[in-house]
């Protein structure tokens, strides 16, 4: 269905319509009264009456250029009053012009404006009434009134900058909330792909040797498979349901944390890798992201053991202390249990860790192997 856009003068109803008409009614009666008072040497004509008018009718298209449109009226009432018709409140459509102008962002071009009005209405007045001379009072209510006027404009317009300024920032930081998530998740991805797919590796190998010589033990290792890559599909599966917002029902299965490092280390220690963990402190409740991060970065670590540091042992150590939790990984193993592929492994857990306003370092350690040591905080950080 074809959509047709609004011409941008168009600013609804109230402000395009209903304004002008009540601008040009004022203007009207107002006139009518000035008249009967004999404010003007001349009454009322035709023309008078299109100079009247023209003012609130160019106020329709005020807002397609507003400096355009207040010069216009500006000229209109400059005649008017030239031609010696009544004063009533006929430069009310300018003064509506004038605050369009400002508020709009026309500042320089709104003063501008206004100052040659001002300027073009007092010679007029000289002209026309040769040695009445300066009319001070009413320069001043014009001064006064054209004031006011660009105040209020003024006001407007830095109101309207203030709630355009939140809109844009409300949108960049739900951009960047947006950008953060996807990091997370990718961050997940790789964590849950990088374990997995290292387990079904290592046991494929496992069972592929022992077909012939040991069948049970190839049994056993198929097994271990069918278990990690089950266990890879719904982690995938709860990942990747936030993507396309299927997470409105409660999981069937426990998030990643640390309630789950036993079937962590049981299925490390079934890839062949023995792991030993050790708790430290008091153990308690951590908040989500904290578990999670903890989970990940111990999960990612003993990936990383197994596909690099050789034949090997790891040991866990987790100590709670006040104000979050420590993780130490290690191992002992040749080869560089790093980052030596290039791959995002370390930079994910770094990352994971300075997201929660804590540090995580990597690196050899005294005796051989490998050593990751993160400091995860639960005083603050994003949580």
């Amino acid at each position: 269905m074809r959509t047709e856009r609004r011409p941008n003068w168009w600013a609804g109803v109230l402000p395009t319509v209903v304004l002008p008409i009540a601008v040009a009614v004022f203007t009207v009666v107002g006139t009518g009264f000035a008249q009967r008072f004999g404010t003007g040497p001349r009454l009322l004509d035709p023309l008078g009456g299109i100079l009247l008018l023209a003012g609130p009718a160019a106020l329709v298209a005020r807002r397609w250029n507003p400096p355009v449109v207040f010069a216009g009226i500006a000229a209109a009432l400059l005649i008017y009053l030239a031609a010696g018709y009544p004063f009533g409140p006929v430069p009310l459509a300018a003064f509506v012009a004038l605050g369009t102008t400002v508020g709009q962002g026309h500042r320089r071009a709104g003063y501008a404006l206004a100052a040659v009005t001002f300027a073009g209405v007092l010679v007029v007045h000289v002209l026309r009434n040769p040695g009445t001379g300066f009319p001070l009072a009413g320069a001043s209510a014009w001064l006064a009134w054209i004031a006011a006027i660009i105040a209020g404009a003024e006001l407007w317009r830095a109101r309207r900058e203030r709630r355009e300024q939140a809109k844009a920032a409300a949108a960049e930081a739900e951009r960047r909330r947006g950008s953060e998530e996807r990091l997370r998740i990718a961050r997940d991805l790789h964590d849950v792909l990088g374990h997995h797919i290292s387990l079904i590796n290592v046991q494929a190998g496992v069972a592929l040797y022992l077909m012939d010589d040991d069948p049970e033990q190839a049994r056993s290792a198929l097994t271990a498979i069918k278990q990690s890559s089950r266990e890879l599909l719904r982690e995938m599966r709860s990942t990747l349901g936030v993507l396309r917002g299927v997470d409105e029902e409660p999981p069937h299965q426990p998030v990643a944390g640390l309630a789950r490092l036993d079937e962590l280390v049981q299925a490390t220690r079934a890839a062949g890798l023995p792991v030993t963990v050790e708790i430290g402190g008091e153990p308690r409740e951590l908040p989500p992201s904290v578990d999670t991060a903890a989970y990940r970065i111990i999960q990612e670590a003993l990936t990383n053991t197994r596909k690099h540091a050789g034949p090997a042992r790891a040991s866990v150590l987790l100590t709670y202390t006040e104000d979050g939790i420590t993780v130490r990984i290690d191992d002992d193993g040749t080869g560089p249990a790093g980052s030596s592929d290039g791959g995002d492994g370390l930079p994910g857990m770094r990352e994971r860790a300075a997201a929660l306003g804590g540090t995580l370092t990597a690196g050899p350690r005294p005796g051989g192997g490998f050593r990751v040591d993160a400091h995860l905080l639960t005083t603050g950080g994003n949580r």
